[in-house]
Order: C-alpha cells, then sequence, then structure tokens
C-alpha cells in the first residue's frame, strides 16, 4: 500500500499551524530545496531535489486552501503514524488518487491536477524580492523628468516645464517597470545568476548562509 504523504512533516509546521506559519514554512522549504539554487550539482542531485521542491508545492496547494486542508485533515487522521511519509514519492502517488478522495460522494470528479511547483513558487517569490527591488530609486522616471521638464522649458517656459517633467517621467516609469513580473524577470536569467539569487534569499529567510 502506498505512503500516505505527511504534509506537516513536508512544511516543519505542526498539525495546528495558521495559514501565515503555513505560507512562512513553505517561504523556508521551498528556498531550501529549489532546483535552480544547486547550480552545480550533478543530475541525480538536481532530480532529487526538484522532486522534494515539487512535494513541498504539493503540500502548500493542499494545507493553504481551507477546503483542501479540511479534507486533507480527514484523511490524515484517519492514517496510523506507519503509513504517513515525508518522501516526495508519497506525494506524486497521493496526486494520482486526488480526484477519488476529494471528489465527494455521489458525484464523478474531474481529475486533478497536481500543482504547478515554479507557478506556486512565483507569488511568494514576488513577495520575498518585491521589497529588494522597491529599494532601487527608478532612475529612468528621474531621468524622464529631467528631460523632459527640460525641453518643456525650451519649448514653453514654466508650464512647459511642468508639463514636460511629468510625461517624461510617465515615460520613465515604463521604462523602470518594463511590464514584467519579477518572476517573470527571474524567469529569464542564467543558472548561475538564479542560483545567486535564490542563496541569497534563503540565506536572507532561513537565516543562515546555504
Amino acid at each position: 500500500m502506498a505512503s500516505f504523504p505527511d504534509y506537516y512533516a513536508l512544511l516543519n509546521v505542526s498539525k495546528t499551524a495558521t495559514a501565515e506559519e503555513i505560507r512562512q514554512a513553505y517561504k523556508k522549504e521551498s528556498l531550501r530545496t529549489h532546483p535552480d539554487r544547486f547550480s552545480n550539482a550533478t543530475e541525480d542531485e538536481r532530480k532529487t531535489a526538484t522532486e522534494k521542491f515539487q512535494a513541498v508545492a504539493d503540500a502548500y496547494y493542499v494545507l493553504s486552501d481551507p477546503v483542501r486542508r479540511k479534507e486533507y485533515d480527514a484523511l490524515y487522521s484517519s492514517k496510523r503514524a506507519g503509513d504517513k511519509s515525508s518522501d516526495p514519492k508519497a506525494s506524486s502517488n497521493f496526486f494520482t488518487q486526488f480526484a477519488s478522495m476529494f471528489g465527494g460522494a455521489g458525484t464523478a470528479p474531474a481529475q486533478e491536477p497536481r500543482p504547478d511547483a515554479e507557478n506556486v513558487f512565483a507569488d511568494v517569490f514576488e513577495e520575498l524580492l518585491r521589497p529588494e527591488v522597491e529599494r532601487h530609486a527608478p532612475w529612468w522616471s528621474y531621468i524622464g523628468a529631467v528631460c523632459g521638464g527640460g525641453m518643456g522649458f525650451i519649448v514653453a517656459n514654466l508650464p512647459g516645464l511642468m508639463i514636460g517633467a511629468y510625461a517624461g517621467n510617465r515615460v520613465g516609469a515604463i521604462r523602470d517597470a518594463k511590464g514584467k513580473s519579477v518572476a517573470a524577470v527571474f524567469s529569464e536569467l542564467g543558472g548561475s545568476q538564479k542560483a545567486e539569487i535564490l542563496r541569497a534569499l534563503a540565506a536572507k529567510v532561513i537565516g543562515a548562509t546555504m
């Protein structure tokens, strides 16, 4: 019989953990296990990290939603301690049976897809990196304001300066944002750059040099 995944053990939280405690635990464990952090790892090591990273995402997906957590807890309580496992493979087996477990009596449940680990991570990654991004001055906005103001003053003196500065600032702001999320920009980086960012975040969140 397949082992039942212990999602509380995977996130290192108690069964009575609050939603915020589960979210904070996911941040730590996802950074600890993210395969891109191991840029110099062997293929087997990256495979192991990827499996663990996916299992951690599974745990957060189930426990962060009140309905899924309630249904999971009912199953969790019915299992013996020896049947529960923090092995990532147990989570994979669990999701192959997810529809029959959570479909509800008397209905024909649709297959519940396993969550995409990178999409789950993107949400908290944005949250983790946003303070670092916002700390940097939007130089293009400032430069745009100065250049626009100068052009406006030449054309229409003081009123032109005000209008030109505002327009230049808005154009500069577009150059700063580029219309991309932090997670999207991160996904386009090279392996070594990703590894450095993830190691720095892990050190900050987990509280130790990784």
